[in-house]
């Protein structure tokens, strides 16, 4: 399963303004308008079905907190792993 966590939108992200400016703006690249940073995570998951493996991955999100809810939104998808 790949696992998205985002700031959600109209909520500041430090770490993607910081990146722009910094980095992006600072190296010529000034039609860049935007960057939102996020994590990514890859869960290898066994279960009955891929409903089933999204489902307990959702759930170990919330119960053990990887992301708070109130200023980030979660993207579950499955995927195969590779590399």
């Amino acid at each position: 399963m790949n696992v998205v966590i985002s700031n959600k939108e109209g909520a500041r992200d430090p770490e993607g303004e910081t990146i722009l400016r910094d980095l992006v703006h600072r190296s010529g690249f000034g039609d860049v308008k935007a960057i939102r940073a996020g994590k990514s995570l890859r869960v290898e998951v066994e279960g009955a079905d891929e409903r089933a493996a999204e489902a307990l991955v959702r759930k170990m999100c919330d119960e053990l907190r990887i992301y708070n809810p109130a200023a980030h939104s979660l993207h579950v998808e499955a995927g195969r792993l590779t590399g």
